[in-house]
């Protein structure tokens, strides 16, 4: 019995292959790539060089000098054969992020309260009210494409990019929601920043597709205590 859908695959390089499990955001279809993901790893084995699952795909790297992209899509196309019929809901922890809610270190907070007409207090209410789970890693280390957020606080990006955004920043970008884990460019609506560490090079990153994540508010005492940076978002002047 295969578990979920079985995949598209394309060729997108010499050493690359894409499986595509549909084109709309499913907590469900997060399963199945994360039980096709350990699939593969078994699979593959020592052809495999890397492996990249996004929101409905996942980006397959092999070692060309060893095989082929026939032998690859050989190889894949026997992966159905051994999945399980029903796979476990996401298979991922369960995480809690405290965050700091405040324009200080959220400038675009009050911003998107008045769009949403709603009060900063609301917007908060709504963003920790939500269940969270990573769909994908990327844009940088450690940074997870969290969903669904509630539509009444969703906001597109911003028109403009930020040149800096600090680390640690809990930004929102239409239904999506996500913490900076490194100081970085970026155009999600920032709304507060979480003290805690979402990667390193000694333990990598923090989370992973799968997990489920809920964002705790906390006031300024409680962040500084938690390790957190305080000091007041200034925007970049080159931006």
């Amino acid at each position: 019995m295969v578990a979920g859908p079985v995949p598209a695959i394309q060729a997108i390089s010499e050493d690359a292959v894409l499986l595509s499990f549909g084109d709309t955001i499913d907590p469900a279809l997060t399963a199945v790539i994360r039980v096709w993901c350990d699939a593969i790893r078994t699979s593959l084995d020592e052809l495999l060089t890397d492996l990249v699952p996004s929101y409905t795909t996942i980006t397959v790297y092999y070692d060309p000098g060893r095989a082929d992209f026939r032998r690859i899509t050989h190889r894949l196309r026997s992966i159905p054969d051994t999945l399980p019929a029903e796979p476990e809901a996401t298979g991922g922890r369960d995480i809690e992020l405290p965050v700091w809610y405040h324009p200080s270190v959220g400038p675009d907070l009050e911003a998107l309260a008045s769009a949403c007409e709603l009060t900063v207090d609301q917007v908060i209410e709504r963003h920790t009210a939500g269940t969270y789970q990573v769909y994908a890693l990327g844009f940088s280390p450690g940074f997870g494409f969290m969903g669904l957020v509630d539509p009444a606080i969703a906001q597109p990006r911003l028109a403009r990019p930020r040149v800096k955004v600090p680390a640690g920043s809990v930004g929102i970008a239409n239904r999506q929601t996500a913490v900076y884990p490194s100081s970085s460019p970026g155009g999600w609506r920032l709304i507060g920043r979480c003290p805690t560490r979402l990667f390193s090079e000694e333990d990598l990153a923090l989370l992973t597709v799968g997990d489920t994540v809920r964002f705790r508010a906390v006031d300024q005492e409680t962040f500084r205590s938690l390790g957190g940076d305080d000091t007041p978002f200034q925007e970049d002047s080159a931006s």
